[in-house]
């Protein structure tokens, strides 16, 4: 396993990885309709280009054997209680669901820890959806920590969804 940044001349791997690992992980977190909206909210080629030439963010493939396997996300973001350069969050991270189980996000999640500490932040934080119980499972043993609720505003998302928690890692 290994990260890899994305350029902007990865856009259209990016994209295919980012659109199949979601789909494939979230269709049914979805009313009618929904799925293909966030998509192209967040995949398009737009908010991609816009994202990969945007100096708070970066984009990486997680590769096993060189293949995309799933994506990460990671954004430069203030929070309210931390010094905005000292926290990194962690926006998104999936995997296709044929290779979950295999220590593949556990790596990849190692990675992202060690790239953050690299780079000097003191705080990762994340979001994961609050019924998500193996996900949450996954962060806790990983030592993350829950920080906060809050909930997502993103229309068809289905409501009972909706309900977030922030979690954080203490890097130093």
């Amino acid at each position: 396993m290994l990260l890899k940044k994305a350029q902007l001349n990865d856009l259209p791997t990016l994209q295919k990885v980012c659109i199949e690992a979601y789909s494939l992980n979230f269709h049914h977190h979805w009313n009618p309709g929904g799925l293909d909206w966030y998509l192209k909210r967040e995949f398009g080629d737009e908010c991609l280009t816009d994202d990969l030439t945007n100096a708070t963010i970066e984009y990486y493939f997680i590769l096993e054997n060189e293949i995309p396997v799933g994506f990460v996300k990671l954004h430069d973001v203030p929070y309210h209680e931390h010094n905005q350069h000292d926290v990194i969050e962690l926006e998104k991270i999936y995997i296709y669901p044929t290779k979950k189980g295999n220590g593949i996000g556990g790596r990849a999640l190692a990675d992202v820890i060690a790239l953050s500490k690299g780079r000097g932040k003191k705080v990762l934080f994340l979001g994961v959806i609050d019924t998500n119980h193996p996900a949450i499972a996954f962060y806790k043993n990983l030592g993350f920590q829950f920080h906060s609720k809050t909930r997502l505003d993103i229309p068809f998302f289905k409501e009972e969804l909706k309900g977030m928690n922030r979690m954080r890692l203490m890097l130093v």
